[in-house]
This record gives structure tokens, C-alpha cells and sequence, in this order.
């Protein structure tokens, strides 16, 4: 079946991700993030085919959280520095193997979840080093759409991307 190519679960990093990995403060210490609105049709596209999402970021900002709220995102976990313990957890929760996720992830903390899930992807601004680890390097940099590029190539590969868009009367 064409379902059983695509992940069960599509965990994402954010800076360097879905952000430029910018950090920007103003004059009295408030922290700025720019986010792509490109990359909310990647999380309506997954929820549309029922493919929860999951956030694990090293960072630990009101920011983030308040962008997940505001695009229904299951799971979130910030401050984290062994991604690979989250992600395994999460996939004992919900009976999948590390096997049946997708991970894009931008840099050194990304690594041993870069290398143990079923497929993994960088942006196009990512070091070198990282895109040579990964099935998949996007075309468009991180902040600048490249979730969604990600989640696009994954409903490519799964043969779905025509009947995703044909919902949204594309095609």
C-alpha cells in the first residue's frame, strides 16, 4: 500500500529549520524569530493524511511554543539536548520504530537522530558535513520553506503529493 512508504511520525527541528537560525534581540532584550508561512502548508499536509508532527529544539522559547499552538502541532519538546531519547520515547508511545520516522534537522545536535530514522533531511544551508548524513538536502534554506519542501518530497516518494493537492483543489 502507497500509506505504508510514508512515515508514521514527522519530527522537525526549528532554528536553522523553520527558521534562519537567526537570533535577533532588540535593545531591551526581547528575542525575535522569523518564521516561513510556506511552512504551514507542509503541517496541513500532514494533517491531512493524519502524520503527526513533532518539535524537538535545543532552544527553549515562548516563541516556539506559541507557533506550534498556532498550527495544531502535537508534540513539542524544547530545551532538549539528546533528541534521540525524546524521539525514541515518543515512538514507544506510539508503538512505531525510529524506522517509520522522518527527521529534518540542520546541525550537531541533530546528528544521532539524523542517523537512526527511517529518513532524514537537512535544509540547503546546513554544513556540509550534516547534508552528507542525510536521504534528503531541500533546495530551500532554512526560514525560507524548507519544512515544507521536506514534507512534500516525503508525499512525493509516498505517491500521495497528487491526491494531497487534488484536496486542495490543485491538480
Amino acid at each position: 500500500m502507497i500509506e505504508q512508504l510514508l512515515p508514521k511520525l514527522v519530527i522537525t527541528d526549528i532554528d536553522g529549520v523553520w527558521t534562519d537560525a537567526g537570533m535577533y534581540y532588540d535593545q531591551t532584550g526581547n528575542e525575535w524569530k522569523k518564521f516561513s508561512t510556506s511552512d504551514s502548508a507542509g503541517v496541513l499536509f500532514c494533517k491531512h493524511l493524519t502524520i503527526p508532527i513533532c518539535i524537538i529544539t535545543g532552544e527553549d522559547t515562548n516563541i516556539v511554543q506559541r507557533r506550534a499552538e498556532k498550527l495544531g502541532i502535537e508534540y513539542i519538546f524544547q530545551g532538549i539536548q539528546d533528541k534521540l531519547s525524546v524521539a525514541t520515547s515518543i515512538c514507544n508511545q506510539l508503538g512505531i520504530s525510529l524506522s517509520e520516522v522522518a527527521y529534518i534537522g540542520d546541525d550537531l545536535g541533530d546528528v544521532a537522530l539524523l542517523k537512526a530514522v527511517g529518513f532524514s533531511a537537512a535544509p540547503a544551508n546546513a554544513p556540509e558535513y550534516i547534508s552528507k548524513l542525510v536521504h534528503f538536502t531541500t533546495k530551500k534554506s532554512g526560514g525560507d520553506g524548507a519544512f515544507r519542501e521536506f514534507v512534500e518530497e516525503i508525499l512525493q516518494r509516498g505517491g500521495v503529493f497528487s491526491s494531497v493537492l487534488a484536496h486542495y483543489q490543485i491538480g
